[in-house]
């Protein structure tokens, strides 16, 4: 009975046992499926940890609100996903995404691809390297179709709210709002989300982003604006002068669906009539597509990289848009480059991927890898020579008046940072087929259709950093005509070549990778080179302006011939060193081969003494009078010039109040009694108290910064006259 009982208690310990192992290796198990796979992060960047060849590919569409053919139905926005396998295990991701109408023909990146790049209907592809590099790294990717293109449904607007409602509806669904089906009809839900999204895309894809930041969308918290349009008036206008007719359409034409062509022409011609090429003024249709106009609504970070050179989607489209955030203080970073409409995948590529990986890290995973702490604009400035900067434009830059003057013996046109105290009149005559090369070479001659004026050789280097404005008073023969602006860098010098095929790159045959590839999609890209040429001259910017839009873009106004009228507009951005021993030139001239030509040949007068370029040049007004070798004044002979130039400035409203221009001239009209006694030791002390009171009015605003310059420096020069 006893060893019965010791037998049965034995056996009782063992099952114990048993089962006390069978529950550790059971709780073992449930920590295993509870515990989520997360992101792995070294040196302050996620590693590449998940599984690229495993990953989830799946197309969804969104539901929309909106009926953008017109057929009755809502509108479904398409959208192809990969993301990491490990999300069907608890794993949470942020995305990228890049909502784009170029995925069905056009492609994307340098070498064009597209979405289903063998025609048999399965989308296998994600065009460029977001996906091969960060799905691995954590991320989701997300390739929208915008609306009207490729899988989704509608026709594109060209800009219109219905291509930013494309990308709003799929950052709703990706944030639990909406519904969305996959291609079995079968509804889903992002629950993998973690409903933080980067937008990111270069042109019309980055276009898109720059739009739905202004729209303030809920969950997009970075966008990564490349060669991006911020209003597409400025990219079918300048200043009121079409680059071309029909461009709204045109391009939709381009981008629509294949199936839905003809179906949209109706939109394509509403979008013809509505965008008014006849006079080319700023409406409705234009407003609705301005987004800079909309940056009080921007939540988003900004990382934007431009072309300084980019003469398909222009610098001001960067300019107007960073000059926006930055007024509503939006968190922001900035690469200029010398090249022209080029990904910095295909300029900077090493640099790019490691300083866009931190940047996605940072914003959208909340790592703190210091990216923010850098310099906040990345400048390039010749090949392989990038300058870092705390902003752009740069901080010292300030707005000079490099005013025109006459010819002299050497030059058809020169310079002066004084006033010109004298009439002076110079003619030219419109001509609509002159090219550009016509307008800029020939420097020392005099022509009939262009103006020139020029410094003398440069004595020191001169940056400008920010956006030039020309000023011009003139008379015109016509009451309709354009003016064109350059501003041109004479000296011979070696320099990108941003108006080569390329623009400033050239493809090589070599490649290099980021990130996994797959049997239908290699992260393996052609390496390319920036290309340069040794030139005789480089045109620096170019502004231009229908001269019937004096007063508004947002009208129309016939010019009165022979009435003299103000002309005022920018030139594109630019940050640009001209080299000690070249020389600035401005140019004046009539229509531009690069826009609709006027065909009036009108001919012009142009004012002298009321006609100047604004220059934004690092360290003011000092620093180009330094270059230039003036002494920043106007070399006066005597109290009674320095009184004409305080007249001058008066009748400019650079002296702000009458009582601080009379006390000027009875200082003045002092300083001249002693000069006809000749009495050097009265004209002086008088002189030094004229000093005193430009420092007391400088100080109180009561005039100009360059009123104080200028009548400090003929002060000095006075005050050295009479020693």
């Amino acid at each position: 009975m006893f060893k019965r009982k010791k037998l049965i208690s034995v056996i009782l310990a063992i099952m114990m046992l048993v089962s006390l192992d069978v529950s550790f290796a059971n709780g073992a198990q449930a920590s295993e499926v509870k515990a989520a796979p997360e992101h792995q992060i070294v040196n302050g960047v996620t590693e590449p940890v998940f599984s690229y060849n495993d990953a989830i590919k799946e197309t969804i569409f969104v539901e929309s609100g909106m009926d953008s053919d017109r057929d009755g139905n809502p509108d479904r926005i398409a959208a192809d996903i990969i993301r990491p396998q490990e999300t069907e295990d608890g794993l949470k991701v942020p995305i990228i995404m890049d909502a784009s109408p170029y995925y069905e023909s056009m492609g994307r990146g340098n070498e064009s691809q597209i979405k289903d790049s063998d025609g048999d209907g399965m989308n296998e592809m994600f065009p460029l390297y977001y996906d091969n590099y960060f799905v691995p790294r954590g991320y989701a990717v997300v390739l929208v179709d915008m609306v009207g293109t490729n899988n989704s449904d509608g026709c594109p607007p060209t800009g219109g709210k219905e291509e930013i409602e494309s990308a709003k509806v799929v950052i709703d669904w990706l944030n639990g709002k909406g519904t969305a089906w996959d291609k079995d009809g079968n509804e889903i839900s992002a629950d993998w989300s973690t409903g933080k999204v980067g937008m990111i895309g270069k042109s019309y894809d980055g276009t898109i982003a720059q739009g739905a930041a202004a729209a303030g969308v809920e969950g997009l918290e970075t966008i990564v604006p490349i060669g991006a349009i911020s209003s597409w008036y400025y990219y079918y206008r300048y200043e009121g002068i079409p680059y071309y007719s029909n461009g709204p359409g045109n391009l939709a034409r381009r981008i629509t669906s294949s199936e839905r062509v003809e179906a949209c022409a109706p939109i394509r011609e509403e979008m013809r009539i509505a965008s008014d090429d006849t006079t080319g003024d700023y409406n409705e249709f234009w407003d609705e597509r301005n987004y800079y106009k909309d940056a009080e609504n921007v939540t988003a970070s900004v990382f934007a990289i431009h072309g300084i050179n980019d003469y398909n989607v222009k610098a001001n489209h960067f300019s107007k848009w960073w000059e926006a955030i930055s007024e509503h203080d939006v968190p922001r970073k900035v690469w200029l480059t010398q090249t022209g409409h080029v990904d910095p995948f295909d300029f900077r590529r090493a640099e790019w991927v490691e300083t866009l990986h931190r940047w996605f890290d940072y914003w959208l995973l909340d790592i703190d890898n210091g990216i923010m702490d850098e310099p906040m604009a990345d400048v390039e400035r010749g090949l392989d020579q990038w300058e870092t900067h705390s902003n752009w434009p740069d901080e010292k830059a300030e707005k000079v008046k490099m005013r025109f003057a006459p010819q002299t013996e050497e030059l058809p046109g020169s310079v002066m940072t004084s006033p010109l105290l004298e009439e002076a009149i110079q003619t030219f005559t419109d001509n609509p087929r002159q090219t550009e090369q016509q307008m800029v070479t020939g420097e020392f001659t005099q022509k009939e259709n262009r103006l020139i004026y020029m410094t003398p050789e440069l004595e020191g280097d001169v940056r400008l950093s920010g956006i030039p404005e020309l000023n011009i008073t003139a008379s015109i023969d016509k009451n309709d005509t354009h003016l064109t602006a350059m501003i041109v860098d004479y000296g011979t010098d070696t320099r990108i070549n941003h108006t080569s095929r390329g623009e400033g790159i050239i493809t090589l045959d070599e490649v290099s990778c980021w990130g996994e590839s797959s049997d239908v999609d290699s992260s393996c890209y052609k390496e390319t080179e920036t290309i340069t040429h040794e030139q005789p001259y480089e045109i620096v910017t170019h502004g231009w302006l229908d001269a019937q839009n004096y007063e508004s873009l947002d009208y129309s106004i016939p010019l009165v011939p022979g009435q003299e009228y103000k002309f005022t507009w920018d030139t594109l951005p630019e940050d640009y060193v001209f080299k000690e021993g070249h020389r600035i030139g401005v140019i004046i001239a009539g229509s531009s081969t690069r826009l609709m030509t006027d065909n009036n040949r009108a001919t012009f007068d142009v004012s002298l003494e009321n006609s100047y370029i604004s220059l934004p040049i690092v360290g003011g007004k000092p620093a180009l009078d330094n270059a230039l070798g003036f002494n920043g004044g106007s070399s006066p002979s005597s109290a009674a010039h320095i009184s004409k130039v305080v007249d001058f400035y008066r009748g400019d409203g650079e002296i702000k109040e009458e009582i601080a221009a009379r006390s000027l001239q009875m200082h003045l009209t002092s300083v001249a009694q002693f000069e006809k006694q000749n009495s050097p030791a009265k004209v002086i002390k008088h002189l030094q108290s004229f000093y005193t009171l430009l420092e007391h009015q400088s100080a109180n605003k009561l005039i100009t910064k360059e009123v104080y310059q200028v009548l400090k420096a003929d002060t000095d020069y006075l005050i050295a006259k009479w020693q």
